[in-house]
C-alpha cells in the first residue's frame, strides 16, 4: 500500500464528473439506508437459518420486499434511493457473517440501546472477502429502476468498534484488512453501475481514546482506513458516508479527512447545531444534517422540515445541502415512517421552489 491507495482526485472534480453523471436537483432527498423490516421479512430469514426455505424461495421474497419498497421511494418523490436491506440481520453481523476471519454467535446478545439487542461477531483471524456481499442485491434493485440507488456498506472502524477483536495485532493492521475487503465491494458495486456508495462510520466517536494522547493516532488510522476502503472509486462515483449521534466536535476533524462527497449526520435533536462546528473547519463538501429524529415515533409536519432546512441553509449552500432522515428506518414502523417521508420530500420540494436556485454547471 501507498499514498496513491488511499488518495481520490480533487473533491471539486469529483463534484462536477457527479453532477453530470447523477442530474440530482438541488437539496436532493435521500434516506440512510434501511426501511422498516416486516415480521414476514424476519421470518423468511429466520425460515433460511432453519433450512425451512431454501435459497430460491428466500431471493424470491427478499426481491419482492425490494421491488415493494423501490416503489414506494418512487411513489413518495426521493431521489437517491435505497433497496431497503431486507436481507440484513444487522449492519456488523451481515458483513461479519460474509467475510473470512470471523465467527458468529447464536446466542450472545449484547444490549445495544433500550430493547434493541444485537450479536456482537468475533474477529478472530485474518479478514479477506471471499466472494461479493451487497452487489447482487444492489445489482437488482439498480435494474429495477431508473433512479440511482445507493450502495451500502458498513465501514472498518464500525465493524471494529462493534465486534470482538483480536488483540494480537494493532487495531490498526485490522482495520486496513477490513478497509481493503470492504474496498473490494465498493468496486464491484461500481462495475454493476452503481453511482452512489454509502460507506457508514456511525462509531468513528465511539472509539475515540479516552487519554488525549491516543487521539492523534487512532484519527490517523481510522481515517486512512475509511480512504482506503473508497479511495479506489472513480471519480464520478458519489461517495457518501453516515455519523450517529454524538459529540461531533471531537472528531471533527476526523470527519473532514475523511474526504467523503457526502457526509449525512445526525442534526434534528440538536437543530442543526453540528453545522456550525462543520464551518468552523471549513468543511466544503456536501452534508445531509438529518431533519427527522427517527429514535421518536412522532411524525413531524412540513413546516418543521421546512424549517430545519432553512436553518441548514444559514450555514450550508443549497447546492452541497442534502435532505435526508437522521438515521435507518429499521426500527421505525411503515405507519410513521410513510407520512414522515412523504412530509420530508414535500419540505424538501417546497424551500427549493423559494429559496434554492439550481447550482451552476
Amino acid at each position: 500500500l501507498g499514498p496513491a491507495d488511499t488518495r481520490r482526485a480533487d473533491y471539486a472534480r469529483r463534484s462536477a464528473a457527479q453532477r453530470e453523471s447523477l442530474r440530482l436537483p438541488p437539496l436532493p432527498t435521500t434516506t440512510i439506508g434501511s426501511f422498516p423490516q416486516t415480521t414476514d421479512v424476519r421470518q423468511a430469514r429466520a425460515a433460511l437459518r432453519k433450512g425451512t426455505l431454501d435459497d430460491a424461495e428466500y431471493t424470491r421474497r427478499m426481491r419482492a420486499e425490494i421491488d415493494r419498497v423501490l416503489a414506494l421511494q418512487e411513489e413518495l418523490g426521493l431521489d437517491v434511493l435505497v433497496h431497503g436491506e431486507p436481507e440484513r440481520n444487522d449492519m456488523v453481523q451481515y458483513f461479519a457473517e460474509h467475510l473470512d476471519g470471523f465467527v458468529s454467535t447464536a446466542h450472545g446478545w449484547v444490549q445495544s440501546y433500550g430493547s434493541r439487542c444485537v450479536r456482537p461477531p468475533i474477529l478472530y483471524g485474518d479478514v479477506s472477502r471471499p466472494e461479493p456481499i451487497t452487489v447482487g442485491w444492489a445489482d437488482y434493485a439498480q435494474r429495477r429502476t431508473d433512479r440511482p440507488v445507493k450502495g451500502m456498506l458498513t465501514g472498518p472502524v464500525t465493524i471494529l468498534a462493534w465486534s470482538f477483536v483480536r488483540d494480537d495485532q494493532s487495531l490498526a493492521a485490522t482495520a486496513r484488512q477490513v478497509a481493503l475487503a470492504m474496498r473490494d465491494e465498493v468496486t464491484d458495486l461500481e462495475a454493476a453501475g452503481l453511482r452512489v456508495v454509502q460507506v457508514d462510520e456511525p462509531a468513528l466517536r465511539e472509539l475515540l481514546p479516552l487519554r488525549a494522547d491516543e487521539r492523534a493516532a487512532y484519527k490517523e488510522w481510522a481515517v486512512e482506513a475509511f480512504r482506503l476502503a473508497t479511495s479506489g472509486a472513480a471519480e464520478a462515483t458519489q461517495i457518501h458516508t453516515h455519523l450517529c449521534y454524538s459529540e461531533f466536535g471531537d472528531v471533527i476533524d476526523a470527519i473532514v479527512a475523511l474526504d467523503a462527497d457526502v457526509t449525512s449526520i445526525e442534526a434534528a435533536r440538536s437543530r442543526m447545531e453540528v453545522l456550525g462546528d462543520l464551518n468552523a473547519v471549513g468543511f466544503d463538501r456536501g452534508v445531509g444534517p438529518g431533519v427527522y429524529d427517527i429514535h421518536s415515533p412522532r411524525v413531524p409536519d412540513r413546516a418543521e422540515f421546512a424549517d430545519l432546512l432553512r436553518a441548514a441553509l444559514t450555514a450550508v449552500p443549497a447546492d452541497r445541502l442534502w435532505v435526508n432522515p437522521d438515521c435507518g428506518l429499521k426500527t421505525r414502523d411503515y405507519a410513521e415512517v410513510v407520512p414522515a417521508l412523504e412530509n420530508l420530500v414535500a419540505a424538501a420540494t417546497e424551500v427549493r421552489g423559494t429559496r434554492v436556485t439550481v447550482p451552476a454547471g
